[in-house]
């Protein structure tokens, strides 16, 4: 149960819309969206993403753990680490190994307190593994362990009154994280002389 106004409410499994979305609804809100990605991204420091990229150009697998909607967009970038040739596992997968000294660990948490981010953060350090992560608290656990670390400044997914951004629980963290992994999918693939169809060659044929 919430409060609101003075008011206990329940939540409900089924709750009914009472109202509609007109043409002038979405246009507003595509342009917050928007408005507010850009804002967003533009204040990432690009040294730090960098740093993120010598790490992926460095000998060893890549491991990808999050959860959630962060978990998934992880899920699209090692996509796409997977096209660029490189080794990448996700962690809970039945066939996922051992990771160990000289592996990355690339992790995902707005709050940098996930339960189980944190801790596979902490059991591939124990492993002599690097951990590059991506989270919007510098003070955070998850930020503590990091090797390489990319600081989104987006509201956390509790902070519903936060003045930086008016969507919903964690909606701008996982949109620029999803473009940040773009831009650092380019950016490795800018600097090899692989064209896409090779790339392409590497994208499943079973689906």
């Amino acid at each position: 149960m919430t409060e609101s106004k003075g008011q206990i409410v329940t939540p409900t499994a089924n709750a009914t819309l009472t109202g509609y979305s007109t043409a002038g609804d979405i246009v507003r809100n595509l342009s917050l969206v928007r408005d507010e990605i850009a804002d967003t991204a533009a204040k990432i420091d690009e040294q730090q993403v960098a740093d993120l990229a010598r790490h992926l150009s460095q000998p060893g697998r890549v491991f990808v753990a999050g959860a959630g909607r962060s978990g998934l967009v992880l899920r699209m970038a090692a996509m796409r680490l997977m096209h660029l040739g490189l080794n990448v596992h996700i962690a809970g997968d039945t066939t996922t190994p051992a990771i160990s000294s000289g592996d990355l660990l690339l992790v995902a948490s707005g709050s940098g307190t996930t339960s189980g981010v944190v801790k596979s953060a902490e059991t591939a350090a124990k492993a002599g593994a690097r951990i590059a992560a991506f989270t919007t608290n510098p003070s955070s656990p998850l930020a503590g362990l990091a090797d390489a670390l990319v600081i989104i400044p987006a509201a956390q997914k509790t902070d519903h009154g936060s003045s930086v951004s008016r969507q919903y629980s964690g909606s701008l963290f996982e949109q620029v994280l999803f473009l940040t992994t773009e831009a650092l999918f380019q950016s490795l693939w800018d600097n090899t002389d692989v064209p896409a169809e090779e790339l392409w060659l590497r994208h499943a044929n079973l689906e």
